[in-house]
């Protein structure tokens, strides 16, 4: 499983790679039952101390998303994945919440803005899932 934390986002290292997990899980990369990365594994693939993945991932057993499976490491609880999938909604939602908030300020009008979500959109794929472009 690879993950990509981005340098942009000045939130702390261990929530994003939460929010990764998290997004692994809703696109079933990561399905329950199946063990999450270890600490150490994942610690080393993504160049960071295995304190700050371990934090993540106490973070995600206290949420119910994770689970301990004694002697083996973690799994993913059962019914993670739709709590996941909404916890996905409102993260994207968010952030276009706050870059839409961003762009009216500038004074665009909400067709120029509609528009630029669209050649986005496309520009990064469109819809790869369902085979559709924007």
């Amino acid at each position: 499983m690879l993950i990509d934390l981005s340098e942009s986002d000045g939130r702390p290292i261990y929530g994003r790679i939460a929010d990764r997990i998290k997004f692994a899980i809703a696109g079933e990369v990561l399905r329950p039952g199946e063990l999450a990365p270890s600490v150490r594994e994942l610690s080393k693939q993504l160049v960071v101390n295995p304190n700050t993945v371990a934090r993540a991932y106490r973070d995600l057993q206290a949420e119910g998303l994770l689970e301990p499976v004694r002697g083996t490491g973690l799994q993913v609880a059962s019914g993670a994945t739709e709590r996941c999938r909404s916890a996905r909604v409102e993260f994207v939602r968010g952030r276009l919440r706050s870059a839409i908030e961003e762009a009216r300020e500038t004074g665009l009008p909400g067709a120029e803005i509609e528009a630029i979500l669209h050649e986005e959109w496309g520009r990064g794929g469109g819809d790869r899932a369902n085979g559709k472009g924007a």
